[in-house]
């Protein structure tokens, strides 16, 4: 499998939990970006001419605040340069405020076939709080316009322990979000990082975080509420409807090849793991220059391939193969990990059925912890 992931850096301003690389809009800078895009997919067309493309997924920033001609001119640069599969699933994530009627429709007719929709919270305090530019209400429009567009593949974001958010806020995000009835929705616990403005008023003092426990409350309520409407936890943030799992989100825990375009994108492409340079300026000089934007790379070694293969492999709900790492590493996994099996199963952390190691719910609850016992 290869998939293929584009990077949006715009927003109208950045939301004060965000630490991705991006950027308030330029409007004269959108077009000139797309440009660079382009010339930088030309760096890697011929590298893989010979292979289709399995998933696209435009990401950012704020994808949906290109306007209709831009959103065009992205996706005949993506077809011109690489060769998408006819059944590809092409995602392309959108923000409430800056979806139009339009813009889906030429999404639409540019063979986006998935939606993410970002909304966090149903409550419009929460949402203003956090530095979301849009309303609850403006979300519903948009959603409904999607549906009326054809799009039947939308994932909705959430997000719980939000500051001053209760228990009762977020039971009631996840009631009407499930009553628009989406096949995907990603739910995520907060994390605060640093150089973000909401890490700055915590500093301040001018909200307190929630306690481990009822973030742990708050997941596992999450997981049997939307398993009773027919969500199936298939990772530890991601709930589909059946058939409905994220194809390109798959691919990275699968670790499968991936290229990744775009100013501060990352990419996994033979045998090599990069990102490239996050600011405009430098990356729009390396494309000048020819050379592909990359600021970081580095080789796997067979070690880093096994642990990433594990600890990736891990977050999904179906766990690993065993007598994978046999076959594809000649590595015997029981033996060099004996120690750490026995502790984690234990602990009842993990469980091994038939050559499948997975995490028991008490696991995925503390993930990080079980995922640096195989690191070595």
């Amino acid at each position: 499998m290869l998939g293929l992931y584009i990077h949006i850096p715009f927003c109208v301003t950045k939301c004060k939990y965000c630490d991705f690389n991006s950027f308030k809009i330029d409007l004269n800078e959108k077009i000139k970006y797309l440009n660079y895009l382009g010339e930088e997919m030309k760096l890697y067309k011929e590298e893989i001419k010979n292979r289709e493309i399995d998933s696209v997924f435009v990401g950012g920033g704020t994808p949906s605040i290109l306007n209709e001609n831009e959103i065009n001119i992205l996706f005949e640069k993506i077809k011109e340069n690489f060769n998408i599969k006819s059944n590809a699933e092409i995602t392309m994530e959108c923000n409430p405020g800056t979806l139009t009627l339009n813009k889906l429709k030429v999404m639409k007719k540019s063979g986006v076939n998935r939606l993410s929709i970002g909304l966090q919270a149903v409550q419009n305090h929460h949402l203003k709080y956090i530095g979301r530019i849009h309303t609850f209400e403006e979300f519903e429009k948009n959603y409904h316009d999607a549906k009326q567009m054809g799009f039947d593949n939308i994932n909705i974001d959430l997000m719980y322990a939000l500051p001053n958010q209760s228990r009762e806020d977020w039971m009631e995000s996840l009631e009407k979000v499930v009553k628009l009835n989406p096949t995907h929705i990603s739910a995520y616990s907060l994390i605060l990082e640093e150089n973000t403005e909401l890490f700055k008023m915590y500093e301040r003092d001018e909200f307190n975080l929630l306690d481990e426990n009822t973030d742990i409350e708050m997941y596992e309520y999450t997981i049997d509420y939307l398993k009773s409407h027919g969500y199936n936890q298939y990772e530890i943030s991601n709930y589909a409807k059946d058939n409905f799992e994220c194809k390109h989100n798959v691919l990275y825990w699968k670790c499968e090849e991936y290229v990744g375009i775009g100013a501060s994108a990352s990419g996994y492409f033979n045998g090599i793991r990069y990102n490239n340079i996050c600011e405009l300026d430098n990356y729009e000089k390396m494309i000048l220059e020819g050379e592909k934007p990359i600021e970081w790379e580095e080789k796997l070694s067979i070690k880093d391939e096994i642990e990433e293969s594990i600890f990736l492999g891990l977050r999904m709900n179906e766990g690993i193969q065993i007598s994978d790492f046999k076959e594809k590493y000649n590595f015997d996994f029981e033996k060099e990990y004996k120690n750490e099996i026995e502790k984690l199963s234990k602990m009842e952390l993990i469980e091994i059925d038939n050559n499948l190691m997975k995490l028991t719910q008490k696991g995925r609850e503390i993930s990080n912890s079980v995922f640096v016992e195989f690191i070595k």
